[in-house]
């Protein structure tokens, strides 16, 4: 009987899943593709400060903002054509900004390529619910899937090097191009079309309260982390959560609702929601540091930093699998809090780096934070979408990356500001009386190196040694305030999360036999 309700996935499926990679992968290094095209686009777009900015953070605040509403969208017209008109939009999006002539138009085009992005992510993790309906595979499906998102961030900045080392700016957009024609090509033969009929019409109004909730919370994060207390990223994080507890109402409401308030409830399903937030906050909060100390303590150039900086990829590579399959064995609980005191060690092994420790200290552990995330992630990946009924798998699919992406942004600013309270407090102490310009040095270890690079050699060393120090030691900080959060995050686990994979077993078997969209799969498989 079990075998009826859950057959296995054969060559197709996972020829599926492989393509579906293809814009996972592309729609993750877009977030970070641009840090080392940026110096080449000021030169020839000639943009503002604040327009350089908006280039930067405009694909990744529409992808923000508009995943629940995509979610939800793929639910109802179906998850294929959904990926198919996400990859239309995210290719023609990405030619017209190689050929962008004004930074006005880039910023334009850089909105539709996170309207791209917000079409394929939710949609692709939706679209294994559906492909893999044997718990076993789905889970190995989940591991890539997770595995394929994180290596996208790391890759974005050296595929990004490597290019612009032989061609101009815009080919760091281009390359997306050839993936997504192979995908418009590819989907329609191994992707068989998913989509829940009688799902009542689409409500406009939940889609732009979801949109004008999570962009101004993460826009005004990511700006106090960045700039301190300002009363405008002050403003916008009250009014978006105002707007957030508008649109949760209004769900309450609806006969049918944008998302399943209910399965948030759900210990399966919410609390996944929960550790994947944690994780994020931790990978993105210290992911800055890492950046800024390769480059700025250890002066290694943007593209070797970039190469460096995939090292703790390896660890992913290995610990994701080995996670996957004790959880086979053991309740999938035990091996999530293992995975985040694992990271937690890796955290605390980052307190122990100094200007002058050995290149290996660093990655090393790195590479322990990042094996422990990543294979706690990928299981609560796994059983949220277990969690989930098929014909909600849209939608749920988002509000999991929704709340990664306000993990992100929540690590940035927590972490960011605690090792910048440190900075501060050193170079308040260390930093020699009459130094020019010395607020922008106590403020930023950038500051520190632009106003170093205008001052005699012998002062300009002090300066450095001194910024240096203060920035490491506050990445030391927090690197212990990331700990302790992983540390949390696994107790969570433990304590909320034990039994919940087996409950998840039974309570998805009822829905996988009658799936409402199978219907339509066997019409479009042929």
């Amino acid at each position: 009987m079990e075998n009826s309700l859950n057959p296995r996935a054969g060559r197709k499926e996972w020829s599926a899943l492989i393509v579906l990679m293809l814009p996972l992968l592309l729609v993750s290094m877009d977030v970070s593709v641009l840090y080392f095209a940026i110096p080449y686009i000021s030169q020839d777009l000639e943009p503002s400060a604040t327009q350089q900015l908006w280039i930067l953070d405009m694909y990744g605040f529409v992808l923000a903002g508009l995943l629940i509403t995509m979610g939800a969208l793929g639910d109802r017209i179906g998850r294929r054509t959904l990926v198919l008109g996400g990859a239309t939009v995210f290719g023609a999006a990405s030619v017209a900004a190689a050929y962008a002539h004004s930074a006005e138009l880039l910023i334009c085009v850089r909105a539709l390529l996170g309207l791209g992005g917000a079409a394929l992510m939710p949609s692709t993790l939706a679209l294994i619910r559906n492909l893999f309906r044997d718990e076993k595979q789905r889970g190995k499906a989940v591991t890539v899937w997770t595995a394929v998102m994180t290596a996208g961030i790391s890759l974005g900045p050296v595929v990004s090097g490597l290019l612009l080392e032989h061609f101009w700016w815009g080919s760091v957009f281009l390359i997306n191009l050839p993936a997504m024609v192979l995908l418009l090509v590819l989907v329609p033969f191994l992707v068989p079309e998913f989509k829940v009929p009688q799902q009542g019409r689409f409500d406009l109004l939940s889609a732009a309260l979801s949109l004008t909730a999570l962009l101004p919370v993460i826009y005004g994060i990511k700006e106090l982390a960045q700039h301190g207390y300002k009363p405008l990223p002050a403003l916008g994080i009250t009014s978006g959560l105002v707007l957030g507890y508008a649109f949760v109402r209004r769900q309450k409401r609806l006969a049918r609702p944008m998302i399943d308030l209910g399965l948030l409830g759900r210990r399966a399903f919410g609390g996944p929601v929960v550790t994947n937030l944690l994780a994020m906050f931790a990978t993105v909060g210290m992911a800055v540091f890492l950046t800024q100390y390769l480059q700025s303590v250890l002066a290694m150039g943007p593209f070797e930093a970039a190469l460096w900086s995939l090292v703790p990829g390896a660890s992913v590579v290995v610990m994701a699998p080995i996670a996957a399959v004790l959880a086979q064995r053991v309740d999938r609980a035990y091996v999530m809090g293992g995975g985040f005191l694992f990271s937690a060690c890796g955290f605390v092994w980052l307190t122990q780096v100094h200007t002058d420790s050995a290149l290996w200290i660093t990655l090393a552990g790195a590479s322990v934070y990042a094996g422990g995330l990543v294979a706690a992630m990928t299981l609560a990946n796994e059983l949220a979408l277990g969690a989930a009924p098929p014909e909600h798998a849209g939608s749920a699919a988002a509000v999991l990356e929704s709340g990664q992406e306000l993990g992100g942004a929540l690590g940035m600013a927590v972490l960011g500001s605690i090792g910048a309270a440190v900075y501060s407090r050193d170079m308040a102490d260390a930093l020699p009386a009459g130094v020019p310009h010395a607020d922008a040095v106590r403020e930023t270890l950038g500051g520190a190196t632009t106003v170093a690079a205008r001052l005699p050699s012998g002062t300009a060393d002090t300066v450095l040694t001194a910024a240096r120090d203060a920035f490491t030691h506050g990445m030391g900080f927090a690197a212990i305030g990331a700990a302790v959060v992983m540390a949390a995050a696994g107790l969570f686990s433990v304590v909320l999360l034990r039994g919940a994979g087996t409950t998840t077993t039974h309570s998805t078997v009822p829905h996988a036999e009658p799936e409402p969209a199978e219907p339509v799969r066997a019409t479009h498989a042929r």
